[in-house]
């Protein structure tokens, strides 16, 4: 199997590593970095559990070759919380109780980050057409859905000032 040298910035930190040509960039976050807050799912794109950002854009890591990455910047969610605090979106997933099991919970949060640099004012039904991607089966997404709510409503006031 070919062998790749490889270089990745990954919540700031560039690591370099070696990678076979199949392996993916989930795993070699997980297994060769130590980066076990993004899930392995379902390994066919399905569940959303996997996603991270990708040079800023919202992928799921199971779907993305690690040698693909080569040279790019990928955010966990991990990367999320900024000199100790949390994220507006950790904080609305903690405050909403927008979780159960918390397997689907990081790559929630990694979509609806994304989400919310696009659109800071989503209505419910932008929340739910952009986290289709990502699947759980414990919540019912209500509290996700708030959760987004709540974190939208932290960012705005930042934005503005307020807090």
């Amino acid at each position: 199997m070919a062998e790749h040298e490889i270089t990745l910035t990954v919540n700031g930190t560039d690591h370099e590593l070696t990678v076979e040509s199949r392996e993916l960039l989930v795993h070699a976050l997980r297994e060769q970095l130590g980066y076990t807050g993004l899930n392995v799912g379902c390994e066919s794109t399905m569940c959303g559990a996997c996603t991270v950002h990708l040079d800023g854009d919202a992928v799921k890591s199971c779907t993305v070759l690690a040698a693909q990455a080569d040279g790019q910047e990928v955010t966990t969610v991990e990367g999320l919380a900024e000199g100790g605090e949390f994220h507006p979106i950790q904080e609305g997933f903690q405050e909403e109780h927008g979780l159960q099991c918390g397997y689907c919970t990081p790559g929630m949060m990694m979509t609806a980050t994304q989400l919310l640099e696009e659109n800071p004012d989503p209505s419910d039904e932008e929340i739910r057409e952009a986290l289709e991607g990502n699947l759980c089966r414990c919540t019912g997404y209500q509290n996700i859905v708030n959760a987004v709510e709540n974190a939208a409503e932290k960012m705005g006031a930042s934005a503005r000032g307020d807090d």
